[in-house]
């Protein structure tokens, strides 16, 4: 799957475009649960992406989706080398490619960034945001019908509010994982009485239910709450354009 991912990384996008590919999640980890788990990637483009560079990583997510009954969806981030190795996203997607993902193509751009500490500044930077994303996402779940992109929507939810937890108490705990069920328990030991639901999101974030009662709940008092206590603690995230 992995070399089928990356032979097809390297057909849609040529060496033009793409400076460079990464994995991140469970499958670098070696932690992924077949059919549960998804096949998460991250392209660093020469250039800023374009629509049409976005419409090509949406055509690799579906034929990768459907050429492997074993995950159960593909996500494909996309970003310009630019950005990637930029000053304002040196604490967040410069973190996050350094710390958190694993090369499969092209040259690494972690040499390029420096050795990182579980600060308040990469706490901030990372995800010091979440007030802003809550009314967005409320948006979204007035809107929804389907289940699936219910489902969609619990998921992408669950995992920011469970990495948010998780870099919320980074700093004290003194590291960082991308292990959602690690990172719910981490958090539990600072936030006791916030465990369960903190629990919960992690077990939505693998494995999301239609059920709108997780996701009022996530978007409405766990959610809120962490936005306040985030920023009570860490600050904002400095603006972006």
């Amino acid at each position: 799957m992995v070399d089928a991912a990356r032979e097809q990384i390297t057909t849609a996008f040529g060496p033009a475009q793409l400076h460079s590919a990464y994995l991140y999640g469970s499958i670098p980890r070696g932690t992924a649960i077949p059919g549960v788990s998804d096949l998460d990637l991250l392209l660093a483009l020469h250039h800023e992406p374009t629509t049409a560079d976005r419409a090509g990583a949406d055509a690799l997510e579906a034929e990768l989706n459907a050429s492997f009954a074993q995950i159960s969806g593909v996500g494909v981030l996309l970003f310009g080398k630019a950005t990637l190795l930029s000053e304002l996203e040196r604490h967040d997607l410069g973190w996050f490619l350094a710390c958190l993902c694993t090369p499969l193509l092209g040259h690494d751009l972690a040499t390029g960034l420096p050795r990182y500490r579980p600060t308040p500044l990469l706490a901030r930077e990372t995800n010091g945001d979440l007030d802003l994303l809550l009314p967005r996402w409320r948006e979204r779940a007035a809107a929804l019908i389907a289940d699936a992109e219910r489902r969609a929507l619990h998921r992408a939810v669950a995992r920011r509010v469970v990495r948010t937890g998780l870099t919320l108490v980074m700093p004290r705990w003194g590291g960082w994982t991308s292990d959602l069920t690690r990172s719910a328990e981490v958090f539990a030991v600072h936030y006791p009485e916030r465990a369960d639901q903190m629990r919960l999101a992690a077990v939505t974030a693998r494995d999301p239910a239609a059920d709108p009662a997780v996701l009022g709940m996530l978007l409405d008092d766990l959610g809120p709450w962490l936005a306040a206590e985030y920023t009570a603690v860490h600050g904002r995230k400095a603006p972006r354009p």
